[in-house]
């Protein structure tokens, strides 16, 4: 790209103004800098936060960044607020359960020739909303995705209903409230990393969330890293860091 552009300067068809305009590693909205530059550094491009920011601050936001023609997704965002940009913005995609706003580019959609899975496991149906924003993070990042879903410990016969794929995933993102044992289970029964999300799912003594993240903290399940409470988008994000470096892996075999 950086060639592209300082051919068509040196040919006259760019100015200078407009190759620095497409060079900036991020765009100065007022209220937000965009960065451009992250997909680069990163791998990925930026993602919105959308508790707290206006349905317009978020459009401007989501217009720039798809500016850019990458996925485009947007976080924590109510469906009062993704009603509100969905007017303006009519080709996004809202997840209730997950509270995502979504738009895809088919241009670049992921390839066929990906290797594996990230499996995203949650322990109850009460602890969905986590499950999914992991799942549709995963999936916006390019990433193939298992969902196995209601196989808390309490009937852990269910769980072990799917144990080939369970095993023969590159990685697990598990999602649990209450006591947060599942993935104690789960990284007692892989070779793959696990990634521990709790949830404020549970009773008073669930204290939010305090006691499942305490309980992932002190696995003696080795393998096991934890996000913080309610951070499936941290889960799969970083799920998908391994999903990739798994991908490139593949590549040199």
């Amino acid at each position: 790209m950086l060639e592209e552009i300082l051919g068509q300067v040196q040919s006259g068809n760019m100015s200078v103004s407009e190759a620095k305009k497409k060079l900036a590693q991020y765009e100065d909205l007022g209220f937000a800098k965009v960065d451009h530059h992250r997909k680069k550094r990163q791998g990925f491009p930026e993602i919105v936060f959308g508790e707290g920011k206006s349905a317009e601050q978020i459009i401007s936001i989501i217009k720039a960044l798809r500016g850019k023609d990458n996925n485009v997704l947007v976080t924590r965002i109510s469906k009062e607020k993704a009603n509100l940009v969905q007017r303006v913005c009519p080709e996004f995609m809202y997840y209730d359960i997950a509270e995502i706003l979504l738009w895809k580019n088919e241009e670049k959609a992921k390839s066929d020739n990906l290797k594996g899975y990230i499996n995203i496991l949650c322990a109850g149906t009460s602890d969905l909303k986590v499950a999914e924003e992991a799942a549709i993070t995963a999936e916006a990042l390019g990433c193939n995705v298992n969902r196995i879903y209601d196989v808390g410990v309490a009937g852990i016969h269910r769980l072990f209903d799917h144990y080939e794929e369970i095993q023969q995933a590159t990685v697990s993102v598990v999602v649990a409230g209450m006591e947060g044992a599942l993935p104690s289970v789960i990284g007692g029964i892989v070779s793959h990393p696990v990634i521990a999300v709790p949830t404020s799912i549970g009773y008073g003594a669930n204290f939010h969330g305090l006691s499942a993240l305490l309980t992932m903290l002190n696995s003696c399940a080795s393998g096991i890293s934890v996000v913080n409470i309610d951070n499936g988008f941290g889960g799969a994000y970083n799920a998908a860091l391994i999903y990739q470096l798994a991908q490139k892996g593949a590549e040199k075999e």
